[in-house]
């Protein structure tokens, strides 16, 4: 039987279904773990699905994340995730959970990396900058294709709850709106024109203020390069507090080194 609690080896789809061990100092020392993902909606999508390798006491050893492309209705596929090897001071990792699982529609899935998308684009969240519950995310556009791509103002923005339902009572600002002020997030958008292998960028900017009223948490949102553009949805986990707000940059031609 595996160690934990049923609601930490099963969510949204996901089930942990073997932890694989070896022997380390005569301890056992679980190394991966294998999963399986079903997809219960009505078309196919891609999961995302962060771990935590865990000592006896709960204490998270370890996280690794997963994602399992183009799941088709009705399937289920088998995984292994693989936490590699723990450093040796640490304690001996005894079992797994799952923090955590997104999905997203597959023809909506983020391309890092692999065969340009059929839009002829690829949009990427990048990592976010905290700082005294100042928040700021960038969003990365490269021009995979063999063609220059136009844009001129601002990436269009949809909010989407827990369900991917579109989440209401939030302003989408342009520019920084009084949230703060960050350098180049108020200037004036520009036609910009990339050529193949050109990217830019823009952000979202918010703070997880919490004062009177509920907290609002936006885990998706649905990207439109500008109108008309194939969308993509991407995970920036907006804990936007009680604040109501979220600001978003023009996108900008990234310099080159």
């Amino acid at each position: 039987m595996l160690p934990g609690r049923s609601e930490d080896l099963e969510k949204d789809g996901v089930k942990i279904t073997r932890l694989n061990v070896r022997s380390r100092d005569c301890e056992l020392d679980p190394l991966s773990a294998e999963f399986q993902v079903t997809n219960h909606e009505a078309e196919p999508f891609t999961y995302t699905i962060s771990f935590d390798f865990v000592s006896h006491s709960g204490e998270v050893l370890a996280g690794t994340e997963r994602t399992v492309p183009a799941v088709k209705p009705g399937q289920t596929v088998n995984r292994t995730v693989d936490i590699g090897r723990l450093p040796p001071h640490e304690s001996t990792a005894v079992g797994v959970r799952i923090a955590k699982v997104r999905s997203v529609p597959a023809d909506e899935a983020p391309a890092p990396a692999g065969p340009c998308p059929p839009s002829g684009i690829r949009v990427t969240l990048g990592d976010a900058d905290a700082a005294m519950g100042l928040r700021v995310v960038g969003l990365h556009l490269e021009n995979c294709s063999t063609r220059a791509y136009h844009i001129d103002g601002y990436p269009r923005l949809q909010l989407l709850d827990e369900d991917r339902k579109p989440v209401t009572g939030v302003e989408v600002l342009r520019g920084g709106g009084g949230i703060s002020t960050v350098t180049g997030f108020d200037d004036p958008p520009q036609p910009v024109t990339l050529k193949p292998g050109q990217s830019a960028s823009a952000g979202l900017m918010w703070r997880n203020t919490v004062t009177a009223g509920t907290s609002v948490n936006v885990p998706y949102v649905r990207v439109n390069v500008k109108a008309g553009a194939r969308p993509v949805m991407v995970t920036p986990e907006l804990d936007l507090g009680t604040t109501g707000k979220l600001g978003v940059s023009p996108w900008k031609k990234d310099e080159v080194p």
